[in-house]
């Protein structure tokens, strides 16, 4: 178990720096109208998906 949260966070260190420097992602939507802005993260969703899935195959893996 101990392994797992320090591996856990680790990830989400590095997830966080990443996210930090990239800011908003190419796939992510932004539209502006007057004094309303709706914005969509599209890739943004795919990519914290696919990281998700990931961790927890990674976890499964190791129960």
């Amino acid at each position: 178990m101990g392994k797992m949260l320090i591996i856990l966070g680790t990830v989400l260190i590095i997830i966080g720096m990443i996210w930090t420097f990239i800011g908003k992602l190419p796939g992510d939507f932004t539209f502006k109208k007057g004094n309303v802005t709706f914005h969509f993260p599209l890739m943004t969703s795919i990519v914290v998906s696919v990281i998700l899935s990931l961790l927890f195959l990674l976890i499964n893996k190791f129960r």
